[in-house]
C-alpha cells in the first residue's frame, strides 16, 4: 500500500507484516527493539560488569563473600533451598519442590 492509499483511508489487512510490526512496536513502547530482551539494559549491564572488574579485586570479594563458619555456610544452604523451592526455573517442578536430592 502505498502513501496515496493510506491518506485516501485505505487499511492494512489484519495479517500484514507492516501491521504486526506497528503491533509490536506499540506493545513494546519503542521502535527499534525486537523480540525478548531490552538491548540498552544489556549494554549498560556489560558496561558495569567490566567497570567493576577492572576497579576492583574480584577475588577478595569472592573471599569475603565466603561463609565464615560451618554455621554460616548451612545457613546459606537453606536460604538458597528456600528461595529455589519459591522458583519455577530450571531444576523446579510445578508442584514447588526444587528436585534437590530427589532422584
Amino acid at each position: 500500500m502505498n502513501q496515496d492509499d493510506k491518506q485516501k483511508g485505505g487499511k492494512l489487512p489484519q495479517g500484514s507484516e507492516s501491521n504486526q510490526g506497528s503491533q509490536q512496536q506499540a506493545q513494546s513502547g519503542q521502535g527499534q527493539q525486537y523480540g525478548e530482551g531490552n538491548y540498552e539494559a544489556t549494554r549498560q549491564y556489560n558496561e558495569g560488569l567490566k567497570k567493576h572488574m577492572n576497579q576492583h579485586d574480584i577475588e577478595r570479594e569472592a573471599l569475603d563473600a565466603a561463609p565464615k563458619s560451618a554455621a554460616e555456610e548451612k545457613e546459606m544452604q537453606e536460604a538458597e533451598r528456600v528461595a529455589r523451592s519459591k522458583s519455577r526455573g530450571e531444576g523446579a517442578s510445578p508442584d514447588g519442590e526444587d528436585g534437590v536430592g530427589q532422584k
